[in-house]
């Protein structure tokens, strides 16, 4: 069992840094929740399925290698506050080479 460690802002501009397991297949909008780091129901409304966009959030540095996939694409598309280092936090799953993310969580759609 390895857990990392991520850094959340959250939506009213405070830093997390919060503990991740890497064994749970959880994924950054499943972290965002387990922590509570966003209003109840503003976030995975979806239930992580990349169909609501509620889970936004920019990545702000360089440790996420993957691109965004055709479903996070089109999503994107559609949503609000979209920015270059947007990904949808349901599509990013949380895996040992994530240690050190730091990431943003978008404001609400």
């Amino acid at each position: 069992m390895t857990d990392i460690t991520i850094k959340i802002t959250d939506r009213n501009g405070q830093l997390h840094e919060v503990q991740a397991p890497t064994d749970m297949n959880l994924n950054v909008m499943e972290l965002i929740r387990m922590y509570e780091l966003a209003e109840e129901g503003t976030v995975g409304v979806c239930g992580g399925m990349a169909m609501c966009a509620s889970c936004q959030c920019y990545v702000l540095n360089d440790v996420l290698q993957t691109e965004r996939n055709d479903d996070e694409e089109a999503m994107l598309s559609e949503a609000y506050h979209v920015k270059e280092n947007s990904r949808l936090g349901c599509q990013i799953h949380l895996t040992e080479d994530l240690e050190g993310l730091e990431i943003e969580i978008a404001p609400a759609q």
